[in-house]
């Protein structure tokens, strides 16, 4: 087991993971309206955490498409 800290990807994957589980919990009808009703408001904070998540990567990509356009201008491409 590694000490460094699981990648943005892993951390997302495993949020939609969790709300795979939740969705199918809730679908299979085995459990009943309040347990419905907490799953579905752990769904929302778990859409919350992967959509920041998005933002953030989404983010980081931006900022690189404008480093690589300002080398790009400037005539260093050798990075």
């Amino acid at each position: 087991m590694s000490d460094r800290p699981p990648s943005t990807e892993e951390r997302y994957e495993a949020l939609v993971e969790q709300l795979e589980e939740l969705v199918e919990r809730i679908e299979s009808g085995e459990i009943g309206l309040e347990d419905s009703i907490k799953a579905y408001e752990q769904g929302v904070v778990l859409i919350a955490k992967a959509r920041a998540i998005l933002t953030r990567a989404e983010q980081r990509i931006e900022q690189l498409d404008l480093e690589t356009l300002k080398k790009r201008a400037s005539g260093d491409e050798s990075s």
